[in-house]
């Protein structure tokens, strides 16, 4: 492993990361493959059996987990860049969630030992790969700060903000504002925060009241992110 890594590297995506020829020992040792919505997804929460990494190169990710009662919880979204699946091949452990396309996705899916392999013969990629691990840390810490200071309507201000940071990492602010790039719904949004469909509802609705988002089927436009912040950062309200 290199003495440290760049600022650079530890800001993109693993794929981002990564140089070329590092790239080459990749495609070389997996294959391409498509993944599209409602079709087999990425990887299944349970499975032991596969010892696949995935890594994304085109598209997004919706990541679940089903709760007790059958709710379906969304945790993350994963997109162009990124790698799924890392920890389970890593260490041999059963996939800890579901990993679902939400549009047509394009990706690298690698075997286990070969992704070891290239680890060890090209170790600047643990860098890369020991960021990505971190910023899921912090994605975690950041969800359950959200929790223990915010109400329902204020957690999902907090999850569009993140979002739509997210999304400016792929495309410039439009004329009208940040298209959230990963296409989910209300409800799913709302399971992301712990907030129900009647609660997610009343945070879009005063959300648009104020002139911060406009919103459609599976389709959220941030106009005023700082507005967004300011609401998510304001008192919670019984």
């Amino acid at each position: 492993m290199p003495d440290e890594p760049s600022e650079e590297m530890t800001e993109l995506s693993f794929w981002d990361a990564l140089d070329e020829p590092e790239r080459d020992a990749l495609r070389e040792a997996g294959r391409e493959r498509e993944f599209r919505p409602h079709d087999e997804p990425l990887c299944f929460e349970g499975d032991a059996s596969s010892t696949n990494v995935v890594i994304i190169l085109s598209g997004w990710a919706k990541v679940t987990s089903p709760t007790p009662s059958g709710r379906q919880v969304v945790f993350a979204v994963r997109g162009p860049g990124d790698v799924v699946g890392e920890i389970s091949a890593l260490f041999r452990r059963p996939r800890t969630a579901t990993v679902e396309a939400l549009d047509e996705i394009r990706a690298l899916t690698v075997p286990a030992s070969r992704f070891t392999t290239l680890l060890d013969e090209h170790p600047r990629c643990w860098w890369p790969l020991t960021a990505t691990i971190v910023g899921r840390m912090d994605e975690l810490g950041n969800r359950l700060r959200w929790h223990a200071e915010a109400d329902g309507k204020r957690r999902l201000a907090h999850l569009l903000v993140y979002l739509a940071e997210t999304s400016l990492r792929y495309q410039k602010r439009g004329p009208e504002g940040i298209e959230i790039l990963p296409r989910l719904s209300h409800t799913e949004l709302g399971s992301w925060v712990d907030a129900s469909r009647e609660t997610a509802a009343r945070g879009f609705h005063e959300l648009r009241r104020r002139g911060l988002v406009t919103t459609g089927w599976k389709r959220i436009t941030v106009l005023d992110l700082q507005g967004v912040r300011d609401y998510a950062a304001g008192p919670a309200q019984g």
